[in-house]
C-alpha cells in the first residue's frame, strides 16, 4: 500500500509540474500577468498598493520592467 501511495504522489506532482511548464511555454515570454499576491483584495484588507508594481487593490498588476520602457 505504501509504494502505491508514493507512486501516486510522484505521478500527481509530475503532472502538476508538467502543467506549469506547458503554461510557461504557451504564454508569451513565459510571463504570468497579475501575480502580485499583495494586490489581492482578499489578502490585502487595508487597501495598500502592491509592493512590487504599485497597483492599487482591484487594479491589474503592472510589470515594472515592461511598463517603464
Amino acid at each position: 500500500m505504501n509504494w502505491e501511495l508514493i507512486l501516486l504522489t510522484i505521478l500527481l506532482l509530475a503532472v502538476a509540474f508538467a502543467g506549469i511548464a506547458i503554461k510557461i511555454l504557451v504564454k508569451k515570454d513565459g510571463e504570468f500577468t497579475g501575480t502580485c499576491a499583495s494586490n489581492n483584495p482578499m489578502l490585502n484588507d487595508t487597501g495598500e498598493s502592491c509592493s512590487i508594481c504599485g497597483a492599487k487593490p482591484k487594479e491589474r498588476c503592472k510589470n515594472p520592467e515592461t511598463d517603464s520602457q
